[in-house]
């Protein structure tokens, strides 16, 4: 009766999967756990803000009794319809890169009157808005949402191809601009041939390279460090399709400018 092979974990499993299936696990559990709560997570201005926030509320005319005593008791506003700044029903609505979503006449104002010398902060979570993206509910043809539609164009125009400051801040960014580019993927009015035929090359390398066994570190000698040597290659072409769509928002600012 032919004995156990030594040293499996599971039978019929190699070790060096179980292995690489521990090592995403140990990356991937504590980014999308982060990732969950800045997308869920109920809207609330960040302190720090709290002073160029009631700024912009009190150049809308918008303060309100009920908002400063809100905004004193520390209250939430969630995500689903009202503006972290005006603390109404949100109107145009413009989602930042962050995920945050706001009225488009409060972020617009926000920028304009809050003496920033480049791109905004976010006022919930601080990080730098460099991207606006446009997600009406209302009738895109009126002369309003136009007007909101030139602001956020000249906008992304100027801060949409800036770098970013840390390497995190992409990693951060891609939840909500990897949606974006799924939809304008598919959108017949969306995306320029060019670049969507430069995301299906980056598709199809990011597939060829995870089933090749001609990695730069491959599998078969390094086990654990070269399964995880393909996830940080299809996160990095992840990160490149993101860069390429930002240079893409900022040409379209300059295009309808």
């Amino acid at each position: 009766m032919a004995s156990p092979e030594v040293g499996t974990i599971i039978e019929g499993v190699g070790d060096e999967v179980i292995h690489g299936l521990i090592g995403i696990l140990v990356i991937a559990v504590p980014l999308l756990v982060t990732m969950f709560n800045r997308l869920t997570r109920q809207q609330q201005i960040h302190p720090e803000n709290a002073e160029r926030v009631q700024e912009t509320r009190q150049f809308l005319n918008r303060p309100g009794e009920e908002a400063t005593e809100n905004q004193a008791r520390g209250r939430r506003y969630t995500t689903d319809t009202s503006c972290p700044v005006c603390l109404q029903e949100r109107r145009l609505s413009t989602e930042t890169n962050c995920g945050h979503v706001f009225c488009g006449e409060c972020l617009i104002a926000y920028w304009r009157h809050g003496n920033w010398l480049g791109a905004v902060n976010c006022p919930v979570c601080r990080q730098q808005v460099t991207i606006l993206f446009p997600v009406f509910q209302e009738d895109a043809n009126t002369d309003e949402a136009r007007t909101m539609t030139d602001e956020i164009n000249n906008y992304n125009r100027r801060f949409s191809g800036e770098p970013r400051p840390q390497w995190m801040d992409y990693i951060y960014d891609l939840p909500t601009l990897t949606r974006h580019v799924f939809h304008e993927f598919f959108s017949f009015s969306g995306l320029v041939w060019m670049f969507r035929f430069r995301i299906f090359v980056c598709f199809i390398a990011a597939v060829l390279y995870f089933i090749s066994p001609l990695d730069i570190i491959p599998e078969a000698v390094f086990g654990v460090l070269g399964f995880l040597d393909d996830v940080f290659v299809i996160l990095l072409l992840a990160i490149y399709v993101s860069i390429i769509y930002r240079g893409v928002i900022a040409n379209r600012g300059n295009f309808n400018s």
